[in-house]
């Protein structure tokens, strides 16, 4: 049976471009960022915008009520749709943190059916769910049951466990069956975890198996890369994973030009020192300073990578201890002042 999942399907169409899930990248501040650009740029009348997706929630932390899990659920003054991504192997409890994540704000739920992480894959979760098809349609099912007709469940994926195990296209029409709105899909097995090139052909195959709208996520590094992927795989949109590290322009750029044709230049440094500001600045408002300022270190080292002269700088960024030195050292990065 197929399934009329929810009223509103503008997410999955028009050359949808999305933020990849990233532990320990995707949070509430980094979508943030990722809005206030959208806007930014909307002042020049382009009528384009950047969908993104949570961190990846345990349905056993938030089963348990875990404080740092429900901090990640913090949804307040985010656009539509507000796509929450949980993980887990146990139909009953994704079915239950389904609703709770509705309940606490969401509008669409995503499955984790691709993570390739050890710690992850050795709980039978994330990609491991691609060994048991059985299980990971159970999954599917339960959790589209739980949320009701007008929330879109949609499944992250792999295209497989491994080249011998190439699932993805046998297991998509299944999922569809199981009353799920769209996939995403990633044009690698497990065992590649983030290594060799994706597999656009692949994603193509999953798309040409369902009727379903499919996003397709692998090497896509530049706005050109985007079209390329639409062009050669089919799929109803594209997203972005490690090129946005240190580079949420980059979203920016490819929903320009894929939803509007149009090649916005790269950010100047006046412009990208204003991007981590704002970036560390919310940082600090959702987590206070001493969390903030571990965390910003790393998005630090990304911001300056491939920039001349920030090698040596980065022992200073690495041992920053407040906002205030870890910005010095930035301004030394970016010496133009806004």
């Amino acid at each position: 049976m197929l399934y009329n999942r929810g009223t509103d399907q503008s997410a999955w169409a028009g050359k949808s471009v999305w933020a990849a899930p990233l532990a320990g990248v995707t949070d509430k501040a980094f979508r943030r960022v990722i809005q206030e650009l959208t806007r930014w740029v909307g002042l020049a009348n382009l009528d384009f915008r950047v969908l993104s997706v949570t961190e990846m929630i345990s349905c056993h932390a938030l089963h348990y009520n875990n404080r740092h899990t429900l901090a990640m659920l913090d949804l307040s003054g985010e656009p539509e749709p507000r796509t929450v991504q949980i993980f887990g192997a146990d139909p009953s409890l994704m079915a239950e943190a389904a609703k709770r994540v509705v309940e606490l704000g969401a509008s669409a739920v995503n499955i984790n059916m691709g993570c390739p992480v050890p710690k992850i894959v050795n709980n039978g979760e994330g990609s491991a769910l691609l060994k048991d098809m059985g299980l990971a349609v159970d999954i599917a099912g339960a959790v589209v049951k739980s949320v009701g007709p007008c929330v879109p469940v949609s499944v992250k994926m792999r295209l497989g466990w491994d080249g011998d195990h190439l699932v993805a296209s046998e297991l998509a029409p299944r999922l569809e069956r199981s009353g799920v709105a769209a996939l995403m899909v990633h044009g690698r097995t497990r065992d590649q975890f983030y290594a060799g090139r994706a597999d656009w052909q692949g994603i193509a195959r999953v798309k040409e198996s369902v009727g379903i709208p499919v996003i397709g996520n692998g090497d896509i590094h530049s706005p050109e890369d985007a079209v390329s992927m639409l062009e050669q795989t089919g799929c109803d949109g594209v997203m972005v994973g490690r090129a946005m590290l240190g580079n949420p322009w980059m979203l920016i750029r490819t929903a320009a030009y894929v939803q509007q044709g149009c090649l916005l230049p790269e950010l100047p440094p006046v412009d990208k020192l204003r991007v981590i500001r704002r970036h560390f600045e919310l940082l600090v408002r959702y987590k206070g300073e001493d969390r903030a300022v571990k965390e910003m270190r790393k998005h630090a080292l990304w911001y300056t990578k491939g920039i001349q002269g920030a090698a040596q700088l980065r022992e200073r960024m690495v041992h920053a201890q407040s906002v205030e030195e870890l910005e010095g050292v930035l301004e030394v990065v970016f010496p133009v002042r806004d």
